[in-house]
């Protein structure tokens, strides 16, 4: 079965900066599972996986467009430092806050006595990426699952 849109595909991964050591893998772990088509992953990497079959393997250079995106100067906001609970900061750091949106990933750049200045680019924006890919199984995905717009049970979500 080829991989496209409303399909749920489980692969395992790693990517680095392009011409860099590994920066994260699935290997040793459940793969990850997705539901094409409903913005899970960064677009360049779902596009690549488009046509492809349980057991493929390939490897994909994605740039920050496709990816993260590209750094935006300026994107910082001033956060009180209660929202960081008992974290221990440090400047240079990633950490997550909660938002009214969701979690979003931050880097520490400043700290203050009673805020934290915040660069709100995710961590792996403006960086071009490679992945090396293996597609473990493709199936049909559940009315539910595109209903709610992710996968449900193995590798997914569970309600």
């Amino acid at each position: 079965m080829k991989i496209e849109k409303d399909r749920v595909v489980r692969f395992h991964y790693t990517v680095s900066e392009q011409g860099s050591e590994p920066l994260e893998t699935s290997e040793g772990r459940d793969p990850l599972a997705i539901l094409i088509g409903h913005n899970n992953i960064i677009p360049g990497l779902e596009k690549a996986m488009e046509g492809h079959e349980a057991g493929d393997k390939f490897e994909v250079d994605v740039v920050a467009a496709d990816a993260y995106g590209v750094r935006q100067d300026g994107l910082t906001q001033r956060v009180p430092k209660k929202y960081f609970k008992d974290t221990k900061l440090e400047v240079g750091m990633q950490a997550v806050l909660q938002t009214n949106f969701g979690p979003r990933a931050v880097t520490i750049q400043k700290i203050g006595m009673s805020v934290v200045d915040v660069d709100l680019n995710h961590p792996m924006a403006g960086k071009d990426l490679h992945f090396a890919v293996e597609i473990v199984d493709v199936r049909e995905a559940v009315k539910e699952e595109i209903e709610h717009s992710h996968v449900h049970g193995d590798g997914g979500h569970a309600h």
